[in-house]
C-alpha cells in the first residue's frame, strides 16, 4: 500500500481528471449552469492536498540534510523495451513508468497551480454565465490543469513530455473556444502551430538524453555523470527551444499576445499558473543539465533579457487592456529565464521565486480586465471607456494592488521576487561570471533595471487610462456596474496574495529554503557560496544597492505615467506624434504594430510555406494524379476496346475466325516470299 505522500501524490492529479470525465459525461444534459460544480470541488481538494503534501515534504525535508528530499510512487510500469538501442548492454533497456514524484519543487508548483484555478474557476461561474457551451468550457479547465499536474508531478522525461503537449493541446482548445469567431480561431491555431515549433526541439533534447544516458527516468540521469561538452550543451539549448515554445520567449513568443482571444479565465489560467510556467518549471527541474553548459546558461540569460525588453517595449503603446497584460506576461517570463541563466542557486531560486509571485499578481491584473471587459460589453479597447473607478470601485482597488506587485513597488510581491533575480544576475557579473561572460551579464543586469521602469510604466498608464479621468463607457454596455461577488471575491483574495506573499517568504525564508531541498537543486548550481548558505540555514542576501535603484526607476516610471496620462493627456500625445516621424526614428509605430514580427514571420514563413503547398497541390493534382489517371486509362481503353468484340452472336465469332484464319495464312505466304 502507498503511504501518506505517495497517495496524495496520485491523489492530486486524479482528483482533476475525475472531476473532467465526470462533467464532460454528465455536463451538457444534466449539470448544464452547475457544470462548474464538479471541477470546483476537485481543485479545492487537490489544493487541500497539495497543502498537506508540503507539510509533510517539509517535514521529511527537514530530516533529510543538505541532499533534499523526493519520493516517487510508481503505480503502473508501462513498457519495458529491452535492448532498445541495439547494443546489446542491459542499461540501455527503455523502461516506461507512469511514476510521479514528491519533492519540493513539485509541491510548490502543485500548491500554486490548484489555488490559483481553483479562484479562476469560482470567476468563471460568473463570467461564462449564460454560455452556451458551459459545461464544454468546464470539462477543458479540468482537463487543462490535470495535464499541468501531470506535467510538474512527473518523474521522468516521458511524463513530462506527456504533460507538455496535453497542455499545448488544451491550450489550443481553450483559446479557440468561442470558435464562430474568426480571431479566436486563428489564434488557437497558431498557438498551436508556434509550439509545435518548440516542441520539435523538446522532442530531440530528449532523444539526445536518451541516447547519451540510456534513460529517461530523473533520478537516473541527474545522478549520472553530467555529460558536458558538445552533447551537454546541444541537450541544454534543445530543451531550451521547448521552453522559449511554451514560456513564449523569442522568437516564440509571437502566440501569447494573441492567446487572450480566449474566454479571460483562459487567459488568467493560461497566463499565470499552467501553460507558460511550464518552460520556466522544465529549466529548473533540469538544472544540472544546464549547470554543465555556461554557453547554455548565457543563452538562457540572454534570450530572456532580449524578451523581457521586447516585449516590455511593445506594451507601451498597446490599447487592448488585456493585450498589455500579456505582453507583461512575456516580459516577466523573460525575467524569470534571466534569472535562470544565472546558473547560480540566487538565479535559479529568484526565477522561480518569481513565477510564484507572478501567479498571483497577474491572475489578478488579467481577472481585473476581465471583470472590466464585462462591465463594458466585452469592450476592452482603453481609448473607448475611462474613469470606472466611479462604477466599478472593487475591481479598481484590487486592480491597484496588482499594479503595484507588477511593478515592483515595497513591500508587494513583484518587488521581492524581482528583485532577488536582479540581485543574482548583479552577483554573477560582479563575482561569478567568467571571461567574457562578465560583460555579457552586466548588460543583462543594466537591461533588467530599464526593463523594471517600463513595467512600472506601462503598468500605470494601463491603470490610469482605465480607472482614472472623467466616466466614459461604450455604447455597447447600456447598464455598467461592478461585477458580481463570484468575480470580486477571487480578485480581493489574489489582491491580498499580492500584497502578503512575497513579504512572507522573504522575511521567513521559507519559500527560498524549502526549494533548496529539491535534490536536483543541489547538484551543480550551488557552488561555494550556496553550500555556505544551505549549511548555515541563511536566506539569500538582500542587495540594498539594487533594491534602491529598483524602486526608484519603478517610481519614476509610475510618475511619468501619471505626469503623461493623468488630466488632458497632451503629454503623451506630443510624444506620440514625435515618435512617429524620421527624427523619433518612427518608434511609436514600430511598438504599437509589435515591431511587425507577425508581417515578418508572414513574409519569411507563412507565405512561402502556402505557395510550397500550393506547389505540391498541384503537382499532386494535375502531375501525378494525371499521370496515375493515364496509367490507369490504358488498360481501361483496351478492356473497352476488347468489350465491343464480345457480341454474344455466333455467327460473328466464326466470321472473326474466318478472318483470323486468312490473316495467319496471308502472313505466313508473305514471310516465306520475302524470306527467300
Amino acid at each position: 500500500m502507498f503511504n501518506k505522500i505517495e497517495s496524495l501524490t496520485l491523489l492530486i492529479p486524479l482528483l482533476s481528471l475525475a472531476a473532467t470525465i465526470v462533467t464532460a459525461l454528465l455536463g451538457k444534459r444534466w449539470l448544464k449552469e452547475k457544470s462548474h460544480w464538479p471541477i470546483l470541488v476537485a481543485l479545492i481538494l487537490a489544493f487541500l492536498a497539495s497543502l498537506q503534501l508540503m507539510r509533510l515534504v517539509n517535514i521529511e525535508s527537514e530530516n533529510a540534510g543538505p541532499g533534499g528530499f523526493s519520493q516517487v510512487v510508481r503505480p503502473w510500469q508501462w513498457a519495458v523495451i529491452d535492448d532498445a538501442m541495439g547494443s546489446g548492454k542491459n542499461e540501455r533497456n527503455l523502461v516506461l513508468d507512469i511514476a510521479l514524484r514528491a519533492d519540493p519543487l513539485t509541491s510548490i508548483m502543485l500548491s500554486m497551480v490548484t489555488f490559483v484555478a481553483s479562484l479562476v474557476v469560482v470567476y468563471a461561474s460568473g463570467y461564462m454565465h449564460g454560455d452556451k457551451s458551459y459545461w464544454r468550457f468546464f470539462t477543458y479547465v479540468g482537463l487543462f490543469v490535470f495535464s499541468m499536474t501531470m506535467l510538474v508531478s512527473g518523474s521522468n522525461f516521458l511524463l513530462l513530455f506527456f504533460g507538455w503537449e496535453a497542455v499545448g493541446v488544451c491550450s489550443y482548445l481553450l483559446i479557440g473556444f468561442w470558435f464562430e469567431k474568426p480571431e479566436a480561431a486563428a489564434a488557437g491555431k497558431k498557438a498551436f502551430l508556434v509550439n509545435r515549433i518548440g516542441d520539435f526541439g523538446f522532442a530531440l533534447g530528449i532523444f539526445l538524453i536518451w541516447t547519451t544516458y540510456g534513460s529517461l527516468d530523473y533520478d537516473t540521469v541527474f545522478n549520472s555523470p553530467i555529460v558536458g561538452g558538445t552533447i551537454g550543451t546541444a541537450i541544454a539549448l534543445l530543451l531550451f527551444v521547448g521552453a522559449c515554445g511554451k514560456s513564449a520567449q523569442f522568437p516564440l513568443h509571437v502566440w501569447l499576445p494573441d492567446a487572450m482571444e480566449g474566454p479571460t479565465p483562459v487567459s488568467a489560467l493560461i497566463h499565470a499558473a499552467t501553460m507558460v510556467t511550464a518552460g520556466v518549471y522544465m529549466v529548473t527541474r533540469c538544472t544540472p543539465l544546464f549547470a554543465v553548459s555556461e554557453i547554455a546558461q548565457v543563452v538562457v540569460a540572454c534570450v530572456g533579457t532580449f524578451t523581457a525588453l521586447l516585449a516590455g517595449l511593445t506594451a507601451l503603446t498597446q490599447h487592448d487592456l488585456k493585450r498589455v497584460m500579456a505582453y507583461s506576461t512575456v516580459s516577466q517570463l523573460g525575467y524569470m529565464f534571466m534569472g535562470l541563466g544565472c546558473g547560480t542557486l540566487a538565479g535559479i531560486t529568484g526565477g522561480m521565486f518569481h513565477l510564484f509571485t507572478h501567479a498571483f499578481f497577474k491572475a489578478l491584473l488579467f481577472l481585473a480586465a476581465g471583470s472590466v471587459m464585462h462591465a463594458m460589453h466585452h469592450v476592452i479597447d482603453m481609448r473607448r471607456f475611462s474613469g470606472l473607478r466611479h462604477i466599478m470601485p472593487w475591481t479598481f482597488k484590487t486592480f491597484w494592488f496588482g499594479a503595484l506587485a507588477l511593478a515592483g513597488v515595497f513591500p508587494f510581491a513583484g518587488f521581492w521576487s524581482k528583485d532577488t533575480i536582479l540581485g543574482a544576475v548583479h552577483d554573477k557579473f560582479a563575482h561569478g561570471a567568467p571571461g567574457n561572460y562578465q560583460h555579457v551579464y552586466q548588460w543583462v543586469y543594466y537591461v533588467g533595471v530599464f526593463t523594471a521602469f517600463l513595467t512600472a510604466f506601462y503598468t500605470f498608464r494601463a491603470l490610469f487610462l482605465t480607472f482614472y479621468g472623467p466616466l466614459k463607457t461604450p455604447a455597447e454596455a447600456h447598464h455598467p456596474h461592478e461585477s458580481p461577488r463570484s468575480m470580486t471575491v477571487p480578485l480581493i483574495i489574489l489582491a491580498i496574495c499580492a500584497v502578503s506573499v512575497g513579504a512572507y517568504c522573504e522575511m521567513t525564508h521559507s519559500f527560498h529554503h524549502y526549494l533548496w531541498q529539491t535534490p536536483s537543486l543541489t547538484k551543480g548550481a550551488i557552488g561555494e557560496y550556496g553550500a555556505a548558505l544551505l549549511h548555515d540555514h541563511k536566506g539569500l542576501p538582500f542587495h540594498m544597492d539594487v533594491a534602491t535603484m529598483s524602486t526608484i526607476v519603478a517610481l519614476a516610471g509610475i510618475g511619468l505615467a501619471a505626469f503623461m496620462y493623468l488630466g488632458k493627456k497632451d503629454e503623451a500625445e506630443q510624444v506620440a506624434e514625435l515618435t512617429s516621424t524620421k527624427k523619433g526614428l518612427f518608434l511609436y509605430q514600430l511598438s504599437l504594430n509589435k515591431f511587425y514580427f507577425d508581417e515578418i514571420y508572414n513574409a519569411l514563413l507563412v507565405w512561402p510555406l502556402r505557395l510550397l503547398a500550393s506547389l505540391s497541390y498541384f503537382v499532386d493534382r494535375y502531375v501525378i494524379d494525371a499521370l496515375v489517371n493515364f496509367c490507369g486509362f490504358v488498360p481501361r481503353a483496351g478492356g473497352a476496346l476488347l468489350r465491343s468484340l464480345q457480341t454474344g452472336m455466333v455467327q460473328f465469332y466464326a466470321l472473326a475466325m474466318v478472318l483470323g484464319m486468312l490473316v495467319l495464312f496471308g502472313s505466313l505466304r508473305l514471310t516465306a516470299i520475302f524470306g527467300n
